[in-house]
């Protein structure tokens, strides 16, 4: 996979868009590369995924504009298809995954943000949608996601405006969780990632399944969801050992994902 590293660091990992000389920007092969790395992730060792981008500029600058500048509405969309199938499957992963977000990430790299469980970025990331600057709309579930966690009036603001924003605005308007200074960011992500690592697995894949299958569906079919993830957890060995830990009022064996 030439253009994703991917670096297991104990029960956590890392996912790197490594295409620094073009600020990682997204072509077909990257996405591919991206695709073969998160079905290559031993999901029953690393209990954590990191997303980030190689390099100190740029998360992932976008799209890479040289590759779709002459393709014909069919190809548009079939690479669009391509970007949006890794998202989905990056956002429906099982385990909990963060976007760290150092320098840009621009089109195709805020929409790969956005697949993560959350986002956090160092105080010199800059996010934006730019397409419509550019005669075409976001083609990797930009449209969608951004109006989900951003509210539709800011979401049609930002594309429509092409405008980007810095990192005290995207805390501001909830696209990111955290601001850290660059040198900091991806020690953040870490302590993030041990602090979801050391809770029972079961019960946090459970968790983010539920939440996801939940947003939605009305309320009366998503508690549904929850219920069935909260008995799923029940007769685990995590379950048995969390609960009797803090009955018996000690600190809890590292739990065992199962």
């Amino acid at each position: 996979m030439p253009f994703v590293t991917y670096e297991a660091k104990g029960d956590f990992a890392y996912l790197i868009i490594d295409r620094p000389a073009a600020l990682n920007a997204l072509n077909a092969q990257v996405l591919s590369d991206l695709d073969a790395a998160l079905d290559a992730v031993d999901t029953t060792a690393v209990r954590c995924l990191i997303v980030r981008g190689a390099g100190e500029k740029s998360f992932v600058a976008g799209a890479d504009i040289a590759q779709m500048k002459d393709l014909d509405p069919a190809g548009a969309e079939a690479f669009g298809k391509q970007g949006n199938d890794v998202f989905l499957k990056l956002e429906r992963f099982p385990i909990p995954t963060i976007a760290a977000v150092g320098g840009y990430a621009l089109g195709g790299g805020c929409e790969l943000a956005m697949s993560c469980d959350f986002r956090i970025c160092s105080d010199t990331a800059v996010f934006g949608q730019p397409e419509t600057g550019l005669g075409i709309t976001p083609g990797f579930g930009g449209t969608q996601r951004l109006a989900r966690l951003v509210g539709p009036g800011m979401a049609k603001q930002l594309i429509y405006t092409a405008r980007n924003i810095k990192a005290d605005e995207a805390l501001r308007v909830g696209l990111v969780n955290a601001v850290y200074p660059a040198a900091e960011l991806y020690a953040a992500a870490e302590k993030l990632a041990s602090q979801i690592a050391a809770n029972a697995p079961i019960a946090v894949r459970a968790a983010k399944k539920a939440i996801n299958e939940g947003l939605d569906l009305p309320m009366d079919e998503a508690v549904v969801c929850e219920e069935k993830a909260f008995g799923s957890c029940f007769q685990t060995a995590d379950q048995q050992e969390g609960m009797g830990a803090f009955l018996e009022k000690r600190k809890h064996e590292p739990f065992k994902n199962c």
